[in-house]
């Protein structure tokens, strides 16, 4: 069966958005080999208005561009069998769609979470099969169901519902903490997915890719502070991870597009953000989006696209992990120490070059044809300039002047710069 690649898109970051700013997003993922967006929907009532505007939007293309809801469960009700009212009125209105992806028997419909909606049935199994029903009538059509349920995926094989799974949590190493090796950090494992595929004996199975994650916000807001290691090139890895087993991989979903509050969007920075804007605002993801279209054409095609242009990818955090941010009310995020000090670099060159990372200590590697990971550690003050060279002359160089690595920042800030050559 065909492969997709789908990015996860926050609808509830869209409320100023009209229907060129979802054209503009659609034309820039379909540019870099994304097949379409996995609909982030919550319970505010404007979210529909925006999303008709996405379809409508997805129309004027000629290029296929798919489109898919995750009902947010996190924010939509989901304790009365009342409540699947909300999900049915974006299956009745836009099921019709030429732009709705269909997959295996029927359209494709995600959630995330929704381990804890009963919907007012005896059991989680009974529940789902009770909304694929009721979405089924809505859409005149079979409901082919594959959430991200945070649950043990030793209970798939009893669940009626299911008829795939999404790895949500897969694609960070979540399970570090402060008492983890240096070993473990700098190798973490993310093998969570053969757990998932164990479990689905055939089913479907999307797995998750994403660059980082940090969110930042204190008792008085959302109460979510912490990151997870992004370093070691990691989205790099888990592309490099995914491709090599696209065999048992049906779909591969991107976290995300917009999510700025979580710091992994690889989209534009647009629209209206979660109150993340000092961790947001000045820290562009191009090289995130660049290095996707690579990927994301590897994954479909079972290879790796030839390289025929010398490109520089570069990533950092904008201060010391143990800087003291003066101005700010929310302290240090969990699992700060987790963290390096570093630029991580990676190199898409047609031939042999050598690159020059410049810094205190400069770093001089000779690459292959291919793609290379380097990184360099950081100190106060410094920037970032990459140079990569052949037969002593520049051909490419990343040298972006408005970063930084700042020893005294106002707010903490552990998101990521990246920029591109």
């Amino acid at each position: 069966m065909k492969k997709y690649v789908f990015a996860h898109f926050m609808v509830g970051n869209t409320f100023s958005y009209t229907e060129k700013d979802w054209l503009d997003d659609i034309k820039l993922a379909h540019e870099h080999n994304i097949d379409g967006f996995a609909l982030n929907i919550g319970r505010e009532k404007w979210q529909i208005d925006r999303v008709s505007d996405c379809f409508a939007a997805a129309s004027r293309i000629e290029a296929p561009f798919w489109l898919f809801f995750s009902f947010d469960m996190s924010s939509l009700p989901s304790a009365t069998s009342e409540d699947i009212h909300y999900m049915y009125e974006y299956l009745e209105r836009f099921s019709k769609s030429e732009r709705m992806l269909h997959y295996g028997h029927g359209l494709f419909v995600s959630t995330f979470a929704g381990e804890q909606s009963l919907f007012g049935q005896p059991t989680l199994d009974r529940a789902w099969c009770f909304v694929k029903e009721r979405l089924a009538f809505a859409a005149q059509s079979p409901i082919h169901y594959v959430p991200s349920l945070f649950i043990d995926p030793a209970l798939y094989s009893s669940m009626e519902s299911l008829d795939g799974a999404f790895n949500w949590n897969g694609s960070w190493p979540i399970q570090l903490n402060s008492s983890s090796s240096r070993q473990e950090m700098e190798c973490s494992s993310l093998d969570s997915d053969n757990h998932h595929l164990q479990n689905l004996n055939g089913r479907t199975f999307m797995s998750a890719v994403s660059p980082w994650f940090f969110t930042h916000y204190g008792p008085d807001s959302w109460n979510k502070n912490w990151i997870y290691r992004g370093d070691d090139w990691l989205y790099v890895r888990r592309w490099e991870q995914l491709v090599a087993m696209r065999d048992r991989v049906d779909i591969i979903q991107i976290i995300s597009w917009n999510d700025y509050g979580e710091s992994h969007y690889i989209g534009p920075i647009k629209g209206i953000q979660p109150k993340s804007q000092g961790w947001v605002d000045g820290y562009p993801h191009d090289a995130f989006l660049k290095l996707t279209a690579y990927f994301g054409r590897a994954f479909k095609e079972g290879r790796y696209p030839d390289i025929n242009e010398d490109r520089i990818f570069a990533w950092a955090r904008p201060h010391p992990k143990s800087a003291i941010a003066s101005n700010d009310r929310v302290p240090r995020p969990e699992n700060w120490d987790l963290t390096d000090d570093k630029v991580w670099v990676v190199v898409l060159a047609k031939l042999p070059a050598t690159v020059l990372i410049y810094g205190p200590k400069n770093l001089k590697v000779d690459v292959r044809e291919g793609l290379t990971k380097i990184s360099q550690t950081l100190e106060p003050g410094d920037g970032m300039e990459i140079v990569m060279q052949r037969n002593e002359v520049v051909v490419t160089e990343c040298s972006p002047l408005e970063f930084t690595f700042n020893p005294k920042p106002l707010l903490y800030n552990f998101n990521v710069f990246t920029a591109c050559s």
